[in-house]
């Protein structure tokens, strides 16, 4: 099978409900890695703290410092029905913060003008309809949007997950280096990393820099196209600042490896890139779509996630180390036993 004539359907792979991961392991660094070899394919198995047997003095980790907003609202419609708003993004159309682009449900009965009360000092106003089935919505709050997120805002799980999120979460479905708020899902390939062994990759002579993505609700969309070129990726927003751009390109004109933490950082770095691996400083929004063949420009080495059948995510993967070695790797996880998905095990492609 020659990587340019896959399909959608060639992306599917068998995985045993029990395998999904619903909670974090107890400790972050207690998952365990695939290491898959980019050169020969082959796989080893180990410990997520091992990674540090895999740095060289030298190599630049790139990580993804947007945080996740708990901005999942439950609430009430006057009749006393459930109702639900996910927060994607500030609106243009509002100055103070309080005005927002959003998903609803039930999407046929939150028609504008209506209202969803949250709680006695926080309730969203539907104002107006928005592309995709959206909504433009206002939160009725004397609270600041950022207090009113932290009081009642919920943890946005993932919908495989089935299940509501729990204290846990708000640390757990987090990176231990997030920053910025802007997600409503995780970068979740930086999961494993704890504070410590950041500090024990560091003294290995590992250099570090942040770059930002805010993950969209795209991430749980699935891919209905026969093929990958019929898919239309929802644009994100990124920035990368003009330190981690000098770092980025410092590695590469002195042939020192570039680590990628999540497909995020990837996708980042590649749309900002020329031919010859440099990238550009600035803010923007990227709709790239990366699936087999592509040429990779400015990623040496790749941190990631067990990603779901027929994904975006999976067909980046395969496009990095290989169609036919990225499938083996899976099926050799779940012989394995691996945990997958957000809160389950790690894969590196070295």
């Amino acid at each position: 099978m020659t990587m340019k004539g896959l399909r959608v359907s060639d992306f599917e792979y068998d995985l045993p409900p029990g395998r999904i991961a619903r909670y974090p392991a107890d400790r972050r660094d207690d998952s365990r890695l695939l290491v898959l070899s980019r050169q020969s394919g082959e796989v080893d198995h180990r410990v997520f703290r091992d990674i540090t047997t895999l740095f060289r003095p030298g190599d630049l980790l790139v990580v993804n410092e947007s945080r996740v907003m708990p901005c999942r609202l439950l609430g009430r419609k006057p009749t006393g029905a459930p109702a639900e708003i996910l927060l994607l993004r500030p609106s243009e159309q509002g100055g103070d913060g309080k005005t927002w682009e959003a998903l609803v449900r039930p999407g046929g009965k939150l028609k504008p003008g209506r209202i969803v009360e949250v709680s006695e000092d926080l309730s969203v106003e539907i104002l107006d309809s928005a592309p995709d089935s959206g909504r433009i919505v206002r939160l009725r709050t004397g609270l600041t949007a950022e207090d009113a997120l932290t009081r009642y805002g919920h943890v946005p799980l993932p919908p495989y997950l089935e299940r509501s999120d729990e204290p846990v979460d708000r640390e757990r479905y987090q990176t231990v280096y997030a920053r910025t708020p802007g997600s409503v899902a995780a970068p979740t390939a930086g999961f494993h990393f704890t504070r410590e062994l950041l500090r024990e990759i560091e003294a290995v002579g590992v250099e570090r820099c942040e770059i930002t993505l805010d993950i969209g609700v795209g991430t749980f969309r699935p891919v209905e196209a026969d093929t990958p070129e019929g898919h239309e990726m929802h644009p994100e927003r990124f920035v990368i600042s003009e330190d981690a751009a000098e770092r980025v390109n410092g590695a590469r004109s002195e042939g020192r490896r570039v680590w990628a933490v999540g497909t995020t950082v990837v996708r980042t770095l590649e749309s900002v890139a020329d031919e010859e691996g440099r990238v550009s400083a600035g803010a923007g929004s990227t709709d790239l779509f990366i699936h087999p063949p592509h040429t990779f420009r400015a990623v040496d080495c790749l941190l990631t996630n067990f990603h779901l059948p027929r994904s975006t995510l999976l067909m980046l993967v395969a496009a990095f180390s290989g169609y036919e070695e990225v499938m083996r790797a899976y099926r050799s996880a779940v012989e394995e036993e691996y945990r997958f998905y957000s809160y389950g095990d790690a894969m590196v492609i070295v």
